[in-house]
């Protein structure tokens, strides 16, 4: 009775019963549980109950940082089966256990033996166990549980960079943001304001102020005091303080350094107000005269200018750019100057920036200065009254006629003459001259706009008194047409007509061209040749439109009796004076068919009654042509094959060496063939008495050989004609032949015994003369040709001519 009434109390307190052990069973229940950890239940009247033991913890807490120099104590474990009789012993393990972590085996006590970081790690997760110091066996579930660390303040806040960079363009409002800096703090912010933080400047007053809780940077002053021409770059120090800002929180610090942007504030100013230059009259378009300076305190972008003239006198002459590279103005020519006429010029010019910021645009935002320009005088070329000129002129002008004048002047205050000539490399044909006082221009030779329409050439002026000071001027000739070429056919005509025709058929319509290009166009008039208008057996019929038609005047025409007929048709131009020419149509006779067909012509008739084509006969012809050239090759190769005789005959006599293929032993040779003992086998014995000397040293014997004996000259090879009797006075004849053996014997690079050298002389004394005109007198000298006049009337004309003065010629 009192189990139940126990129970009842339990349940009606919110326990419940689980795993209680009565009459030794286990029973699991979930109904309720006491504060011991008594869990019951009642089944079918029975009241059940089992003792649950007070093994289980959750976590542990530890402070960081320790200093003591004890373990410092962190709780007790406590099991139920420990009787205080020393037979449990606990047992721990996890992280750090043993090492970080020890328990005192027989009372369960929990240290640790070092101080600890929470920021390193903020817990540790160990088991414990308790087991029988006899039997070794567990009294107790391994339980888990949690060291947890307590924060204390030891970490200072920290910023992500050590140093910051900001900017913000100058002349801004008060508030304006310029840069967000941000700190940590590695404590715990879930315990106490360790890790709260607060921002605050240290130094950067008055200029910026920073939020104390996000840390953004922004201006304090106002647009008039954040000016970049004065301070640029500003260093700020922004401090953060932990514990909510409070005495004795740890504080960490970072540099910002702030830059102001440049805005375009400050208008170009130029350095000086009035400028002065000068430039030669002779300068070119495009040419510099100067430079002008203008500063700008903005920087970049907004102190890009550009220069521009607003007025003056030279507004047309001059224009000014800007250098990009040095934001300078430069001034060019840009009109051809003339001293002459304006020496000086005066102009404004004003300077402002590209880009202009609308909230400091004011009427000084513009600055103007004067510039005075100088015209210098230079010696001028020529000047043309016009740039180019352009004349006219017929093509029938006669020569010397005048085609029309250029004008030049010296634009110099001298004045000085000029000549005109024309650019020969313009007028290779010398068609044209230029008068050299005043400048008529006029043909040299007669032209034809046939040939060249236009004519393009370059008259030059040039100073008397300084000929290096010239100009040129282009000059276009055009050629005036004349009616001076009369029409022609436009092309060849042949055409052909059927045997069996009718009379008024057109065989052939016919054109005409003209080289002559008339104002009003062409017009061509046909008509038949007077010579054809007789018995002619065609017509010509004029279309007006500049062709004509070919009519036959019969019905039929014999191709045997006549194969061709040759129609002669006249073309008349309309223009004056009128033009004509007769122009030749050729017609064949041909037979056709029912339809007017072409089949058979003269020509081709007579090609067929042979039984062969046109292509046939042409094939054959060229097959043979083909053999007769193989026939001809293969007799000159054949010729050319045999061995031409060394002299062909003993007429054939030349100053002139020949050799023939015969190789010696060298000069050692003393046993080489000889030419000459063929030639003269009476020789041969004296040859054979001086076979063992050596042939190349000049013999010492006399070299006037007796006119009636053959002599071979051994040192020279050189073969000595015989002389007849008849011919013994000829001693001119043997001193030639002499004089020419002791040359050969003493010249050094005389040919070699296996060569022959023959000569002709005829000799001296000749009734015919020589017909040479080597031998003549100069024909520079005068001579007399009188004497043809004596023989006789065939020889007056050439008397005539040669006995003439030279005056008469000219």
């Amino acid at each position: 009775m009192r189990t139940i009434l126990l129970g009842l109390i339990w349940a009606c307190l919110g326990l419940s019963l689980d795993g209680m052990s009565l009459n030794g069973q286990r029973v699991e229940t979930a109904d309720g549980e006491s504060p011991d950890g008594i869990k019951v239940a009642i089944r079918g009247g029975k009241l059940l109950k089992r003792v649950r033991r007070g093994w289980m913890w959750n976590q542990f807490f530890l402070q960081e940082e320790y200093t003591g120099s004890d373990y410092q104590y962190i709780g007790k474990l406590q099991s139920d089966m420990d009787r205080g009789d020393g037979t449990v012993k606990y047992v721990l393990s996890g992280e750090g256990a043993g090492t970080l972590f020890v328990i005192d085996e027989n009372n369960g006590d929990l240290h640790a033996t070092r101080r600890l970081d929470r920021e390193e790690k903020a817990f540790y997760t160990l088991r414990a166990t308790v087991v029988n110091k006899r039997t070794g066996y567990k009294l107790e579930p391994e339980t888990e549980f949690i060291v947890k660390l307590h924060d204390i303040n030891d970490n200072e806040p920290q910023f992500s960079q050590e140093v910051y960079t900001g900017s913000v363009p100058e002349r801004s409002d008060i508030g304006t943001s310029v840069i967000q800096v941000t700190a940590t703090d590695a404590d715990d912010s879930m315990y106490g304001n360790s890790a709260k933080l607060v921002y605050s400047i240290s130094q950067g007053h008055p200029y910026f102020s920073v939020d104390p809780n996000t840390g953004v940077i922004r201006t304090a002053l106002g647009p008039g005091d954040m000016d970049r021409e004065q301070r640029e770059h500003y260093q700020v120090v922004i401090e953060a303080k932990d514990m909510a800002g409070q005495r004795g929180g740890l504080t960490g610090t970072t540099v910002v350094n702030i830059t102001l942007t440049d805005v375009n504030d400050n208008p170009p100013r130029f350095t000086q107000s009035i400028y002065q230059f000068s430039v030669k009259e002779s300068a070119r378009s495009g040419t510099s005269v100067g430079r002008i300076q203008a500063t700008d305190k903005d920087i970049g972008k907004n102190a890009e200018m550009f220069f521009t003239i607003v007025s003056g006198d030279g507004m047309e002459m001059f224009d000014i750019s800007t250098d990009r590279d040095t934001q300078e103005g430069v001034i060019t020519v840009s009109k051809p100057l003339d001293y002459e006429k304006k020496p000086s010029y005066t102009v404004e010019i004003q300077v402002q920036n590209t880009q202009v910021d609308a909230r400091f645009l004011s009427a000084g935002s513009k600055d103007m200065a004067t510039v005075r320009i100088i015209v210098e005088d230079v010696d001028e070329p020529p000047l043309f009254d016009k740039a180019s000129y352009l004349m006219e002129v017929k093509e029938d002008a006669a020569v010397g006629a005048a085609v029309g004048s250029v004008s030049a002047s010296d634009p110099d205050g001298i004045h000085s003459p000029l000549k005109y000539s024309i650019d020969r490399r313009t007028d290779m044909d010398r068609l044209f001259n230029v008068h050299p006082g005043n400048g008529s221009v006029f043909l040299l030779r007669s032209l034809d706009r046939e040939e060249t329409a236009w004519h393009n050439i370059s008259v030059i002026a040039t100073e008397f008194n300084n000929p290096r000071q010239t100009s040129h001027v282009p000059v276009y000739i055009r050629l005036l047409d004349i009616n001076d070429n009369a029409p022609t056919f436009a092309t060849v005509y042949e055409t052909f007509v059927c045997e069996r025709t009718k009379a008024g058929q057109r065989i052939q319509t016919v054109s005409a061209v003209d080289a002559d290009e008339p104002s009003a166009g062409h017009k061509f008039f046909f008509s038949l040749a007077p010579e054809g208008t007789y018995r002619s057996n065609f017509t010509v019929r004029d279309n007006g439109d500049n062709t004509a038609g070919i009519l036959t005047r019969r019905a039929s025409y014999s191709r045997l009796h006549q194969s061709v007929h040759l129609v002669p048709v006249v073309i008349t131009d309309g223009d004056y004076p009128m033009q004509s020419s007769t122009g030749t149509l050729t017609v064949r006779v041909c037979t056709c068919d029912h339809d007017g067909n072409m089949e058979l012509c003269n020509a081709d008739a007579l090609t067929s009654s042979a039984g062969l084509s046109t292509g046939a006969f042409i094939a054959i012809l060229l097959c043979a042509i083909i053999l007769l050239m193989i026939v001809v090759l293969f007799t000159a190769l054949k010729r050319q094959r045999k061995q031409e005789p060394l002299i062909i005959s003993k007429e054939d006599v030349r100053d002139n060496v020949v050799s023939y293929n015969d190789e010696g032993g060298g000069e050692e040779d003393t046993q080489a063939f000889d030419i000459g003992a063929l030639r003269h086998p009476d020789t041969a014995a004296a040859l054979e008495e001086s076979a063992k000397q050596r042939r190349d040293i000049i013999p010492t014997d006399t070299l006037l050989y007796p006119p009636l004996r053959r002599a071979a000259t051994a040192a020279s090879g050189l073969i000595v004609p015989q002389v007849s009797i008849a011919s013994r006075d000829n001693a001119d004849v043997r001193e030639f032949i002499n004089q020419r053996v002791l040359e050969n014997d003493c010249n050094p690079t005389a040919p070699p015994y296996d060569s022959l050298a023959t000569y002709a002389y005829e000799g001296t004394g000749s009734v015919a003369e020589s017909l040479s005109s080597l031998g003549s007198a100069s024909s520079e000298a005068e001579q007399d040709y009188h004497y043809l006049s004596d023989w006789g009337p065939r020889f007056r004309k050439l008397a005539d001519l040669y006995g003439a003065e030279d005056n008469d010629f000219c």
